[in-house]
């Protein structure tokens, strides 16, 4: 990874985390001053939004190590790990919002100063509001899915505290004490559903889900690039370890190339593909071609060749990720069994 990059992530997650600090001592001031629940709601999740991204920044340390001998790969699914407890803090909060708001609705409550919470919790909207955007943009631009996570909890909690704003006006505009207990409910259940989405990416990654818009791009870079000599390609992989991306897949190439000559094709793919994904590394098995695959072979300067081409195979997703050209009917139905 780019030293420039590695500077970034951590600026990024250091300034997260101290302006959550300080947004989180301005919420709990201002419940104190009302004891309002929507504003105890929106206090909460800041503790959580601290937590979370106390682990955001230790995962991105750790994260930006080099590979070393008990982690070959790098530490980068560390980051899989904190989206995912960052995600399990949020769904905790929301649990709490609402038990907490319900309990008040039939046991009864008090709220006062209203107005001066008003202003503390915008100020506080408006900050998370514009510190999501930044950790999300910056997430985006150096791959860190820990920074993008915390940014969608960050805005996550500008959105709670503009729908904490919105009630507490309702309540000085009608009298209606019964409304802020009530949208402390509503962003309970607004935050869960931001918790679970955070939990299933983090789960997709750490089980290498496949990126199907990633997966398309490394078809279209090869589609592109495709070369004569290239008779086939076929059981394309790859996965995702921070800003990494591992690429592996079979190249059949005539029985003749020489062991340089085949290095050098790998070469150039490697070289094609970072142009448009700077963090790829790529792995080529080289396979040798056979008579069978001459009908298939548009290589015209082949002077062994037993066969003319007559037969054009399509390179999609699917053909790229499946098995070679020269398994036969029998066998494909076998493996989908």
């Amino acid at each position: 990874m780019p030293e420039s990059h590695i500077k970034l992530k951590k600026s990024a997650a250091y300034l997260s985390f101290w302006v959550g600090i300080g947004l989180f001592i301005v919420k709990v001031f201002a419940y104190f001053l009302t004891g309002s629940s929507a504003i105890f709601a929106d206090a909460l999740e800041s503790v959580v939004h601290v937590l979370a991204t106390a682990m955001a920044l230790y995962s991105i340390i750790l994260s930006t190590k080099p590979p070393d001998e008990s982690h070959l790969y790098g530490h980068g699914n560390i980051e899989y790990f904190s989206a995912g407890v960052e995600g399990f803090f949020i769904l905790l909060a929301a649990v709490s919002i609402i038990y907490t708001s319900v309990v008040k609705i039939f046991s009864g409550f008090e709220i006062q100063d209203l107005d001066y919470g008003t202003v503390l919790i915008a100020f506080a909207g408006f900050t998370n509001l514009f510190l999501g955007f930044f950790l999300v943009k910056r997430g985006e631009k150096t791959d860190s899915l820990a920074l993008v996570a915390d940014g969608k909890h960050v805005l996550t909690d500008s959105f709670t505290s503009f729908g904490v704003v919105t009630g507490l006006v309702l309540v000085l505009i009608t009298g209606y004490k019964i409304i802020d207990p009530i949208v402390a409910i509503i962003v309970g259940f607004n935050i869960i559903f931001t918790g679970y989405k955070l939990i299933r990416e983090s789960i997709g990654g750490l089980m290498n889900e496949t990126d199907q818009k990633l997966l398309s791009r490394i078809v279209e870079i090869l589609i592109e690039n495709r070369k004569d000599h290239w008779i086939d390609i076929h059981q394309l992989r790859f996965w995702k370890s921070a800003e990494k991306v591992f690429i592996d897949f079979h190249l059949t190439l005539p029985y003749y190339f020489t062991i340089r000559e085949s290095h050098e094709e790998e070469e150039k793919i490697e070289s094609e593909i970072q142009k448009s994904i700077p963090t790829a590394q790529v792995k080529l098995h080289i396979d040798y071609c056979t008579d069978s695959l001459c009908k298939y072979c548009k290589y015209q300067e082949c002077k062994v060749r037993k066969d003319g081409f007559r037969e054009e195979t399509v390179w999609d997703k699917k053909k790229l990720i499946g098995e070679a050209l020269t398994l036969k009917a029998e066998e494909h139905k076998t493996l989908s069994l």
